[in-house]
Formats: structure tokens, sequence, C-alpha cells
């Protein structure tokens, strides 16, 4: 990466600048590989920050399957991360995992199970057998204790669960359906398949491990036995370890990190958060991987604020990942996105893959209960994790004295709302929109890998006018 003109004499934020088009020989979008190169194994540059409101069993199954990283939050016991890293690694690479009820469930059952799928279908299985789909227009209207039988779809298209993406998608065009149950030799329910997710498995490569698995990655932080909870996370299968506290550069870290690498794991160790040349140099000593980079730019973050902390991210990422690569090693990109613009900056400055939590909570994905506001739009509840609600769950099993002391004080949002876009609900829609924007970004700088992004980019720096007239006129004239 260059800049077009001589850097100016402060920081940057993503809003601050802009990448100019250079001489390009890729010639479509569909040229450009964004397969990450940082030993993560991730087949798009998008990582899932370990947010307790964003990260879960349903968002790492989704985002994997299309080809990202999940990290599972550190406030997790081990008994209930081994049990989600299971669930997530018998997943299926193309079809979703259906919800499934009886004929004689009530619609209420339905009803508390529909907003959890994007596609809203609920399948009606009998013995295993799917006999009906539900979807809410056909529980519109009818009493909450009525039975599924009563008021379900009983036409419903079954597909085998080995069938090509592509036929699939062709079959249930041709029957001019939206989705399928799929199912076994014998006939039972083992999924469900749409038009868009056929499609999507045309599009994306999943990101799994050496037995064909789905991948994922795990949050620990750094006090108490860092190299037994490291082991725990080991032995339940995680292909990621992310070492994270808000201020990554300080003793106690490395000392974390030391600990760690002497485990010689095979899965990649993730630390930080650090904004400095300096501070990547010190993680990247003491066993880091992958350094992750950003103080306060998150959405839900108030470090700035409280403290005078941080750093302009695309200063920092930029500095960072600049020493990071003369050390061998790669650094993520860790919050202030909140557009694909940014996403692509972000890799342009040189960062392997960009982490992104408070803009994947307003999705059907994130562990939350789906709301409803006075004026009817939908949403989530969101929180940092520095907040006095992180804090007090992850200090749940500490005396009450002790979590008393540590509420007092807070740097995050204990209480927002993530609302869905109407247009882009589900995690995948926002992917669908991040990927295709990145896509055509490196077709502008003539790139046709991320390493070429990185090497080609060309940024220049604009007032807040000039990132004014890049903004579409909403609404019309």
């Amino acid at each position: 990466m260059r800049y077009l003109d001589p850097p100016p004499p402060f920081e940057l934020t993503y809003d601050d600048v802009f990448m100019v088009p250079s001489r390009s020989n890729v010639v479509s979008r569909f040229d450009v590989d964004l397969g990450t190169t940082d030993g993560t194994g991730a087949k798009i540059p998008l990582v899932v920050a370990n947010m307790t409101a964003v990260a879960g069993r349903r968002m790492a199954e989704t985002v994997t399957r299309r080809g990202g990283l999940v990290v599972l939050p550190q406030d997790l016991p081990g008994d209930v991360v081994t049990e989600v890293v299971q669930w997530v690694k018998s997943r299926h690479l193309v079809h979703d995992t259906a919800l499934s009820l009886g004929p004689h469930s009530p619609v209420s059952d339905a009803l508390a199970l529909l907003p959890k799928r994007a596609h809203g279908a609920v399948i009606v299985v009998d013995d295993g057998m799917p006999v009906g789909v539900v979807t809410a227009s056909d529980c519109a209207g009818a009493h909450r204790i009525s039975l599924l039988y009563l008021v379900r779809s009983t036409t419903v298209l079954t597909l085998p669960d080995s069938i090509d993406p592509r036929h699939a998608f062709e079959l249930l065009d041709a029957e001019h359906r939206r989705l399928a149950a799929v199912v076994g030799a014998d006939g039972r329910l083992v999924g469900i398949l749409t038009r868009t997710m056929a499609l999507r498995s045309t599009l994306y490569d999943p990101a799994v491990d050496a037995s064909g698995r789905l991948r994922v990655a795990a949050a620990l932080g750094i006090n108490g036995d860092v190299a037994s909870k490291a082991g725990t996370l080991l032995d339940a299968g995680v292909d990621v370890l992310v070492l994270d506290t808000a201020h990554g550069h300080q003793q106690r870290m490395i000392d974390a990190l030391q600990s760690v690498r002497a485990l010689s794991p095979e899965a990649p160790i993730v630390a930080g958060n650090v904004v400095s040349a300096n501070g990547v140099r010190d993680l990247v000593a003491a066993g880091a991987d992958i350094v992750k980079v950003g103080v306060g730019p998150g959405a839900m973050c108030t470090t700035r604020m409280m403290t005078g902390v941080g750093r302009p991210q695309f200063s920092a990422v930029v500095e960072c990942a600049a020493v990071a690569a003369e050390l061998g090693r790669h650094v993520w990109a860790d919050g202030g996105v909140r557009h694909p613009r940014d996403v692509a900056l972000a890799l342009a400055a040189g960062a392997s893959a960009v982490m992104i939590g408070s803009w994947f909570a307003g999705t059907y994905e994130s562990p939350g209960d789906l709301r409803q506001d006075p004026d009817g739009r939908l949403y989530k509840d969101s929180f940092g994790m520095a907040s006095a609600r992180a804090v007090a769950q992850r200090t749940s099993g500490e005396g009450s004295f002790d979590r008393a002391r540590k509420a007092m004080f807070e740097e995050g949002i204990s209480t927002g709302r993530a609302y869905l876009d109407p247009e882009r609900p589900g995690v995948e829609d926002v992917i669908d929109s991040i990927v295709a924007g990145v896509r055509s970004a490196c077709t502008y700088a003539g790139a046709a890998t991320l390493s070429e992004l990185a090497e080609r980019a060309v940024i220049g720096v604009q007032s807040s006018s000039g990132y004014a007239e890049g903004r579409p006129v909403s609404g019309g004239w």
C-alpha cells in the first residue's frame, strides 16, 4: 500500500481515506481469491468477534459454512465450549440445520422457533419423516394452542442429502419452491435447503479443518491458569486460539502467551489488542501468530471517551500490519467497520482479516432473542464486552463482593439495540454485501488476491465533505 500524496501528520480513520483505481487485468469479481494466508484456514477475510451478543453456535455454523471464522466468547464454561465445537463440526457443509416439530406440537412452539432462522420455516416431522412446512403466514390468525397438523403446508419438497447444489437450485426453481427438506437415505429429515443457500454454496467455500469439518475459534482471557484453559480448548477441537484482553500490550498478556506457546499447539495463536508497532513486536516475540489491532473503535466501546486511550483505526492497522509482515506474522483489524468499504480499506492497509461484532449482532443468527420496538422494527440486544453487563456474566462464579467491585467500573455500553436491516436480516445477507464490496475493490486495484490488494492499493486522504460526497442520496432527489 502507498499513499497518493505524502501522508498527513495526523492519524486516520476509515472515513478519512479512499482508494484510487489502478490499471487492472482482473476482469471479474469472481477472479478474485479472498482466501486468507494467516494459517486460520478462512476462505473469506471475515472474523466474527468473540462477543456474547454476537458469537454462538448458530453464528458459527452459518458464517464458517461461507468461509469465515467465528470466535466463541471467553465467558463460556469449558463443557459448553466442547459441546458447541462438537455440534458445529458435525454440521453439513451445504444444507442448513433444520428446525423441526411434531404434527401435534402447538402453534406457539412454531412461533417461538421461526425467528431463529432467516428462512423462516419449521419442518413438521412424523417419526423423523418430513410431512409438512410451517411458516409465519401459516400461523397467522391461528390460535396459539392449535396443533401444527391443522395449519401446516402439507406439500413439502424433499431432496437427498447427496444432491449437488446446482441441481438442487434447478429443482427448487422448476418447482417454484423457496425451500426443501433434505433427507437421508432412510427418508428422515437431516436439514433444510433454500434456493439462496444452494446458490451460495456455489459462490463460497466453507472453512474446514483437515478432516473436512467446519472450523471453530475460541477466546480465552489472560487471568488464572491460561495454559490449562488453552489445553481444554485444544482438546475440544478448537482450530484457532484467541487470547483476548482490552489492553493487550501488558506483561500479563506476554506471560499468558508464553505459557500457551509452550504447549506447542498446531492451532494458530491470536493475541491482542494493541495499536502500536512495539505492541506487535512484543506479542509476536511472546508467541503470537496473529495480533489483533484496535483499541476503542467498536460500536459498543466507550474506551476512548472514558480514558482518552486508543488510536484511529486505519493508521493503527497500517503501522501494525507493516511490522507484523516484517516479522513474518499477520494482524486482524478489530472493530470500526460499518460499511463494506471499511473492510476493503482494512485489508488494503495490510490486515489478513477483519473482526466484526456489532454489525453482525442485528441478524437472525446472533444468540439474542428477536424483539420488536413500538414502531414494529425488529432488533436484538447488543452490549460491549467490557460493559457492566458482560463483566457480570464473566464473573458469575465469583463472590458477590468481588463481583460488585468489578461492576463499579465499565468501559462499554451495557444495553444497545442492533436493528435488523429489512433488506439484509441474515448474517449471510451481510456477508454477501461485504464480499461483493471487497471483491470489487480488488478489481479496482488490479488485485487477484488479498496479498496483491495490500501491495497495490493506492490510498488518498479526504475531507469530511469528500466522504459525504461518496454516500448515496437516500429517498431520491
